[in-house]
């Protein structure tokens, strides 16, 4: 069949998640990797995944389906095994399996690659390193199979793979611009077209988000000279360029001009029908309309879709529904969530209740929309219960926001600050610390699912967890650490814990998504107004302290990093659940330092996160997100250590923003990117007190003492000692006992050779 033969589909979905509606690839990798069990039996539990994937959404009525957003720990490492671009440090790694697992979390000798977030979501990549030794090659086995193993059994499969200008754009490059290499790209990408034509796909899905960015002219006429070289390959199936999480503005006339056959346009965020009708070479193309939202956890309003849909028509081609991003950013179904509120429950759609509307839209879209009457009177309904409810709009937190004056969010200067917390907190010289969490043993497990099923009370599992913070205290206490957390043993999640603390959150039983290979979180849902009612974390911390004369420090997660890392409401500015979220942190910290607290840790590790897309919209995010945290910060007296911590993000776009915290000190990743932050931040002028972090806690590796003495006399060259905290990168919560002990004996002795 030829490229033009090939039929527009109507109804998909741009991605897949993979880890399973009750993480069964998550234990299966760890199974692995623990050696309980073989790479056929790891193979298997994938394939039993895929599968049931295949079947649901051919159940579900779409018509193509995505293949290759499978993957055992990134999608983006995946491209780099497909182009031969893997680090020179693995190839030594004969099995293929255990390369590609170096590569993503390293080993005793061997550094895994960098992380960073994927654009504005909480889903983390690892990314590809390219430089002058790097010889791209071909290697499309994986893909090829299961393109093979859909196709047997009757699935309308659409490969899936990262476009080549996304690739480079995201990757680390060394010896030149990486975008100078795409010329090397192109073969490939036209061989592996070839080659999937060949196994039998009829339509390929290239993805590039990165168009939604800033691009230059030039890298704008790049992506066009991309996509006409690709397109005028004799042997491929029918290309669709997807595009998400943005507007790509000029990249779209760019893409429409060449001989692609279709595009995948995200018209939850900020894509409208002008933009589409603005280019008339799309009325000769598929547009794939991502009009149900794949980020987010609200019910499509149908209504709206619909008309937009409708309106589509005379502008494209051909229309199909879809998500407008892959399924990978939210939960599987909302089949299990038997706690949430009826109400609620009734205003939401997960992964499987997204792919009803897109059947459903599509059926409008062919049939009329009266084919969809009953199913639009009910979200007619539903919608309209949202928009009345009172817990949407609390006058007591509205009226307390609407008084707070100028100076809310102001402290004394730094300098003054700081000579009253060397008084008062006596530290020595690069003072060591850890970042919050311990490892979150077996027994803090159980007993936190023996409280949920009732099989203790309240009052024993307090007792259990006291004898957690105590074990960790005295083990703090025995490696020298001179600032000690009290390990957090009674938080499921950073941002859970404190969701189900305060009004206006909704939690989940089995919302799980995945963050990074197979670390998974439960996002909250913020549906109405947030407030405080009584303290969250006083008692745990209180306790924590009473057991040592070293200063214990408050733990708390940031307004941004909770609304970063939870579903947030679609119908006030985010801005604004920003200052509601600070206000109970607030409260919160003016708590903790009454019961004597002297050190306060508000995590902000998603400040880089949420920063918009489009350089014009970055000011504006800047400037709230920062006033947030200020505010939740400002209620303390200047003697109280403010400390904050930042991680696995490109911090270079929002330095100044850091500075703008005025956190006492800031904690922030720097052992995988070889402290390069320290750079940045002193091209800023920042002078308050700095933690970076002196070795990677997401890899199993555990560091040397002379390691770290590296780590921290490179760190010296840029902040001064007395400036300088010595801490990991990151809570140590998924690490093992045994591990973390050796790693923090390690890391105390350096800072003791430094000092």
């Amino acid at each position: 069949m030829t490229v033009a033969q090939q039929k527009p589909f109507t109804a998909t979905v741009l991605g897949l998640p993979r880890v399973g509606p009750r993480r069964e690839l998550k234990r299966a990798i760890e199974a692995y990797w623990a050696g309980k069990i073989d790479a056929g039996r790891l193979h298997a539990v994938a394939r039993d995944l895929r599968q049931a994937q295949f079947a649901d959404m051919r159940a579900a009525g779409l018509d193509s389906i995505p293949v290759g957003t499978f993957s055992y720990y990134d999608h983006m490492l995946d491209t780099a095994e497909l182009l031969g671009a893997l680090p020179p440090r693995v190839a030594g790694i004969t099995d293929p399996l255990d390369r590609y697992f170096a590569a993503a979390r390293g080993t005793d000798t061997v550094e895994p690659l960098e992380m960073t977030k994927w654009f504005d979501t909480n889903y983390h990549y690892l990314v590809p390193e390219i430089g002058p030794e790097t010889a791209f090659s071909l290697h499309p086995e994986k893909l090829l199979a299961e393109v093979e193993e859909a196709l047997e059994l009757g699935v309308p499969a659409r490969p899936v793979v990262i476009g080549p200008l996304t690739f480079l754009k995201l990757a680390k490059a060394t010896g030149g611009p990486a975008l100078a290499r795409l010329i090397e790209l192109l073969p490939l990408y036209r061989e592996l077209l070839r080659r999937l034509a060949v196994a039998g796909a009829e339509w390929v899905q290239i993805d590039e988000p990165v168009l939604v960015t800033d691009l230059t002219a030039a890298e704008i006429d790049l992506l066009q000279v991309t996509y006409e070289e690709l397109a005028e390959a004799t042997e491929r199936p029918a290309i669709l360029v997807a595009t998400y999480f943005g507007q790509p503005d000029a990249a779209l006339a760019a893409l429409a001009r060449t001989g692609i056959e279709g595009v995948a346009l995200d018209f939850t965020s900020g894509v409208d029908v002008a933009a589409v009708a603005a280019v008339p070479a799309l009325t000769g193309k598929l547009v794939v309309a991502g009009v149900v939202d794949g980020r987010n956890v609200w019910r499509t309003d149908l209504d709206r879709a619909v008309a937009t849909l409708g309106s589509l028509l005379g502008s494209a081609g051909h229309v199909a529904v879809s998500s407008s991003c892959s399924l990978l950013h939210v939960p599987y179904t909302l089949a299990g969530e038997t706690r949430l509120d009826e109400r609620l429950r009734s205003w939401l759609a997960f992964g499987a209740e997204k792919v009803t509307e897109i059947r459903l839209l599509a059926t409008g879209l062919r049939e009329g929309a009266e084919a969809i009457d009953a199913e639009l009177t009910a979200v007619r309904e539903a919608l309209a219960s949202r928009k009345s409810d009172p817990r949407l709009n609390d006058p007591g937190v509205r009226a307390r926001l609407a008084a707070l004056g100028p100076d809310a969010a102001r402290r004394a200067p730094a300098e003054q600050r700081r000579e009253l917390q060397r008084d008062r907190l006596r530290l020595p010289a690069l003072p060591t610390t850890t970042i919050g969490s311990y490892p979150q043993t077996s027994a803090i497990r159980l007993a936190r699912a023996a409280l949920r099923k009732g099989e203790i009370d309240q009052a024993e599992y307090v007792r259990r967890m006291r004898a957690e913070i105590a074990e960790v205290i005295t083990l703090q206490e025995e490696l020298g650490l001179d600032v000690l957390v009290h390990g957090e043993p009674e938080r499921n999640d950073m941002v859970q814990y404190f969701a189900e603390h305060l009004e206006g959150f909704a939690a989940t039983e089995h919302g799980w998504v995945q963050s990074y290979g197979t670390r998974c979180v439960r996002p909250p849902i913020l549906f109405g107004d947030v407030a405080r009612r009584e303290p969250m974390t006083v008692d745990w911390i209180g306790y924590a302290q009473s057991l040592t004369d070293k200063p214990v420090k408050g733990m708390l997660t940031g307004p941004v990093t909770i609304l970063a890392w939870s579903f947030v409401r679609d119908d006030q500015p985010l801005s604004e659940s920003a200052r509601q979220v600070a206000l109970a942190i607030r409260d919160e910290t003016v708590d903790l330092e009454s019961a004597g607290i002297r050190i306060i840790q508000v995590d902000e590790p998603a400040l880089r996160e949420l920063l918009p897309l489009r350089a014009a919209e970055q000011p504006g995010y800047l400037e709230w997100s920062v006033l947030s945290f200020r505010l939740a910060t400002s209620g303390v007296s200047d003697a109280t250590q403010i400390h904050t911590h930042l991680c696995y993000s490109e911090f270079g776009e929002v330095i100044e923003a850091i500075a703008g915290l005025d956190a006492d000190v800031t904690s922030i990743e720097a052992a995988r990117s070889r402290m390069e932050v320290l750079d940045d931040l002193n091209a800023s002028g920042f002078d308050l007190g700095v933690g970076p972090g002196v070795y990677d806690i997401h890899s199993p590796r555990v560091p040397s003492v002379e390691e770290i003495t590296t780590s921290l006399r490179a760190a010296l060259k840029a902040i001064p000692a007395e400036r300088l905290w010595v801490n990991p990168d990151c809570g140590l919560k998924t690490r093992g006992r045994t591990e973390v002990e050796a790693s923090l004996r390690n890391m105390v002795a350096a800072a003791a050779a430094v000092r």
